[in-house]
């Protein structure tokens, strides 16, 4: 498939601003969108995640490519070996941080572990992104979002991906922080106004199965939680849509199937497509509007 944005991109050309969002596992399907905006030339002007989507978002912020971001994302948390020496790392000081009182459910220290696991290229500072970055959290205690620009960018960044029942809660100036992605799933939102084309990618998905299985216990609690989200979206898609919302096919893979990362990778390549043609259309709108 042909393109007519795979020409050169001219400085005239409309802006975009994307906003990648929540969803673990599923949200490897972040790094399709990234390889098809550096397939096309585009920088987005500034970038807006919550949980993988903060992640990956400030891995495109930082310089990264969608390449690299793949290349290093199956190197690390795709590959079962490589997660645990990367843990095991983290010893002797650090380990009995990373995990407080034993192996125990909601107890793993996300600060401690998420930096073992970011590119050597993600700045430990906003201020050493090349695109300006939102990250989205979930202040506990204010029942609101928080929106990150400056400061700490890996403490930010765990406190965004900070899921419920799995991490710790963050600290953030004196405020506890859990996963951004639970106020705000895809903050496409944060970015109206900044751009002339805004893109949103939602990988939350939704329970998947026969429709009469039970689930299990941690199926409807995640489940559960996915609800809510799209339910969310729902509601921001009416006040204020983006221009542009990609929903790759996420359904059949749960939060933490990291170990699957190449499985999501596959059967979310379609995206990549979606959003050249998507783009085709807005930036045309754009031009004769």
């Amino acid at each position: 498939m042909t393109h007519s944005l795979e020409t050169a991109k001219k400085s005239t050309d409309p802006t975009v601003a994307i906003a990648f969002g929540g969803g673990g596992a599923r949200g490897l399907a972040h790094i399709h969108v990234i390889e098809a905006l550096d397939e096309l030339g585009i920088r987005p002007v500034t970038i807006a995640g919550s949980s993988i989507g903060a992640i990956m978002g400030a891995g495109m912020a930082a310089g990264l490519r969608g390449e690299e971001i793949r290349d290093h994302t199956l190197a690390t948390v795709g590959r079962r070996k490589e997660i645990i020496n990367r843990l095991w790392s983290l010893r002797p000081s650090s380990f009995a941080q990373a995990v407080t009182n034993g192996f125990r459910v909601g107890q793993f220290n996300i600060e401690r572990i998420l930096p073992a696991f970011l590119p050597d290229r993600v700045p430990k500072d906003f201020a050493g992104l090349t695109i300006p970055l939102r990250v989205m959290t979930t202040d506990y205690y204010g029942q609101t979002e928080r929106v990150h620009q400056s400061g700490d960018l890996h403490q930010a960044l765990a406190a965004s991906a900070a899921l419920p029942a799995v991490f710790m809660p963050v600290r953030i100036d004196g405020r506890v922080m859990i996963d951004g992605g639970i106020y705000n799933p895809v903050p496409f939102d944060h970015l109206m106004g900044l751009a002339d084309i805004v893109i949103g990618v939602d990988v939350v998905g939704g329970p998947d199965g026969d429709g009469e299985t039970m689930p299990s216990l941690i199926d409807s609690m995640f489940g559960a939680s996915q609800l809510m989200m799209q339910s969310i979206i729902t509601m921001k898609m009416k006040a204020h849509p983006p221009d542009i919302l990609l929903r790759p096919e996420v359904g059949r893979f749960r939060v933490m199937d990291f170990l699957k990362a190449q499985e999501v990778l596959a059967a979310t390549a379609p995206v990549k497509d979606q959003l050249k043609t998507a783009l085709d259309a807005a930036f045309s709108a754009k031009s004769h509007g």
